[in-house]
């Protein structure tokens, strides 16, 4: 590639469902020359929305990469999906920009989702800009939609250009910065902005800002130096106006980019090397450090890893060492991607996205190179079904079809339910579940049935308990003898081990194991040779198949220790599978002991309603066992409103807002934390597991 380092620009298109953003990217690329045609949602001929799902709904699922040039500036730009449902993808994309572009239909104002990108990107560290697009629409009250930008977002968000008519009367975009003298028909002045905009520029230098207010302007060069200082530092979040469909202020909202969008080196990187956090230098020469951001199952290269690069340069057939993978791996082919295109390059330096093809030890969020990057956060799935194939005999094709689309969904997790055997599948909600199972049906030729929705519910002990459990059997020949004694207690959350174990609480302690994922320890204070210490390993193998499996209801266990502190065995008839049926044994009959109780996921819900609806949405949570929060104002006559609510009373509830607002409602959902099920729902939950039981013998 011949563009210069400083000159690439790598930006992420996000914001609300129907905002526009795939139809602003599909413009850009014909404006530019990147692409032909006449590329068109409705139509079904996007470039960026070029999967069959996509096609069939005219909205995007997935994050697709295009490029195009503009001023001498060379764009990498990322489409991502506008439901809060496929939100991961947007996030993995926000990995390896430095620039989100927050689109927003002026028709609707602020809705959810530009709300939750706007956040996300600031936590990522990136610049941020608005597009008001769908300015050509009807009733759009700009003065208000300003209004509500200043009062979310405040007075850092400026207008860069301000539209000239609305609706149909849109017809361009006049400078704020650089005003025209003839500004007749401008919705607002933009001299009244080009002084708030100037200082929002110049803030970031005192000498610049000091002879600005002494009476001498900035030159036309500091001026665009600074754009890019401020943007990066967020007090500068650039406002464009345009109107992706009939393409009025496209070529004003190309020149903001090209003004605006940060350079690969505005954004500091740290990672970490030979465990010293340090700072990357996007150097060709430099130690490698690249990181997966993307994955893609394609029909003719099977699978795409998207990389962005920090620093150094990456080669086809190059040896790489990777987080995923023991030794070096062999990268083979490395493409340029243009939507489903793809285009063979030799090699890739700092700030490029590229991709490689069919190298299964990359997932999303694999580190390449010696130098680690911090982990990709995504939000925890927690919509469960249990899905099995229509037909008989396809169970392991449905297996290897659902592992395709764990690849290349971070929000998707698949899991075998050791209690009922179920393959349990679970997403970020009831509509991306049910554009997995259209995927499976068209990518795999696969239909599946699926039962209701399963809550993650864990189980957990209120208080201590000690007890022991005998293994004994003799049938003829060698028996089977292991006794395992156990003390059982509650551990609280974020415990740090090194003050939790101490020997005034385990004065026999030999050694521990910690599990951070279920936050479970178990401590081996067995002394005398009660025990030999190679039969240990069965027993914490019987403690976790039993946590798996469930004691009261057929939930994962968690927040427990558990100590052996005493056992017996036989040199004859002990052996690991005896210790193991001991331990699982023991731990179940102390964990009945220890008031055990059921944990139920609680998950945070921002929930956007008309102001009239507030009321109705506080009334609505109080039946669910809901706790609110408050609410604040998100523009347009819209309130947002904060709840935490257990995941099991939301289930559907799209369609219970969608009842109450007329449709107008929309809500972003993210796991919060566990906590203990009340005693009333309890019993239900376990009478319902009994009956269930029952009916299976």
């Amino acid at each position: 590639m011949a563009t210069k380092f400083e000159d690439i620009r790598n930006v992420v298109f996000c914001g609300h469902s129907s905002s526009g953003k795939t139809t602003l990217v599909d413009k850009l690329l014909v404006r530019t020359g990147a692409v032909g045609g006449h590329p068109s949602v409705d139509d079904g001929t996007s470039i960026c929305d070029f999967d069959p799902e996509e096609k069939h709904h005219k909205h995007t699922i997935d994050a697709s990469l295009v490029h195009f040039s503009h001023n001498g500036k060379y764009f990498q730009v990322f489409d991502s999906p506008g439901y809060p449902d496929f939100i991961g993808q947007t996030l993995g994309a926000m990995r390896g920009v430095e620039t989100a572009v927050i689109v927003i239909n002026a028709q609707a104002g602020i809705q959810v989702n530009a709300r939750r990108v706007f956040r996300e990107a600031g936590n990522a560290g990136l610049g941020r800009i608005l597009v008001l697009n769908r300015l050509d629409g009807d009733n759009i009250d700009f003065p208000k939609l300003i209004h509500s930008i200043h009062e979310l977002w405040g007075s850092a968000c400026v207008l860069f250009n301000v539209p000239i008519g609305l609706g149909h009367d849109f017809k361009g975009v006049v400078s704020t910065l650089h005003p025209a003298g003839d500004v007749t028909g401008a919705v607002l002045n933009p001299q009244d902005i080009r002084d708030p905009l100037i200082e929002s520029i110049i803030e970031v230098d005192e000498a610049v800002m000091e002879r600005y207010f002494e009476g001498t302007p900035p030159t036309d060069e500091e001026l665009s130096r600074l754009t890019i200082q401020a943007v990066a530092t967020g007090t500068l979040i650039p406002i464009l106006c345009c109107s992706g469909k009939s393409e009025v202020g496209l070529k004003e909202l190309l020149d903001g980019l090209a003004e605006c969008c940060l350079p690969p080196a505005a954004v500091r990187r740290i990672g970490t090397m030979d465990g010293q956090e340090i700072e990357i230098a996007p150097d060709p020469a430099g130690q490698l450090a690249a990181q997966v951001v993307r994955t893609r199952m394609d029909p003719f290269v099977q699978k795409l890893s998207f990389l962005r690069i920090y620093s150094g340069t990456l080669k086809k057939d190059a040896a790489v060492p990777a987080t995923s993978a023991r030794k070096g791996v062999k990268i083979g082919q490395l493409f340029r991607v243009q939507g489903a295109e793809t285009t063979p390059i030799d090699s890739a330096g700092p700030g490029e996205i590229v991709a490689a093809a069919k190298i299964e030890e990359f997932h999303t969020g694999t580190d390449v190179g010696e130098i680690h990057m911090p982990s990709i956060k995504f939000p925890t799935p927690m919509v469960g079904r249990a899905i099995s194939p229509k037909t008989r005999g396809d169970e392991t094709k449905l297996s290897g079809a659902l592992h395709k689309i764990v690849e290349e969904d971070p929000t998707f997790r698949l899991d075998r339910d050791a209690q009922t055997k179920e393959l349990v599948a679970t997403g970020m909600s009831e509509l991306h579940l049910g554009v997995i199972q259209e995927r499976l049906h068209r990518r795999d030729k696969l239909d599946v049935e699926t039962k209701d929705p399963k809550i993650p519910y864990r189980e957990t002990i209120r208080v201590p308990a000690e007890g022991m459990y005998r293994h004994k059997k003799q049938s003829g020949g060698r028996g089977q003898f292991g006794e395992v004694h156990i003390r059982m207690r509650p551990l609280p959350r974020g415990v740090k081990l090194e003050e939790y174990i101490t020997k005034a609480t385990f004065p026999q302690h030999k050694s521990h194991h910690f599990d951070p994922i279920n936050n479970f320890l178990w401590v081996d204070s067995i002394v005398g040779g009660s025990i030999p210490g190679n039969f240990m390993p069965a027993i914490e193998k019987g403690f976790k198949e039993r946590m798996a499996r469930g004691v009261i209801a057929g939930h994962q266990v968690q927040d427990v220790c558990v100590e052996v502190h005493f056992g017996k065995y036989h040199d004859v008839d002990s052996s690991e599978a005896a210790f193991k049926t001991a331990g699982s044994m023991a731990f179940r009959d102390v964990f009945q002991q220890a008031k055990p109780t059921l944990l139920e996921p609680v998950v945070h819900m921002a929930i956007t309603v008309p102001e009239a609806n507030v009321g109705d949405v506080y009334s609505d949570m109080s039946t669910r066992r809901g706790r609110v929060h408050g609410s604040d104002a998100a523009g347009g006559g819209m309130q947002t409103v904060h709840v935490e609510v257990p995941l099991a009373e939301v289930m559907t509830y799209a369609r219970s807002l969608s009842s109450m607002t007329g449709g107008q409602g929309s809500f972003t959902t993210e796991f919060s934390h566990y906590d203990t099920v009340p005693a009333n729902v309890q019993h239900d939950i376990l009478a319902k597991v009994k009956m269930a039981d029952e009916e299976d013998e």
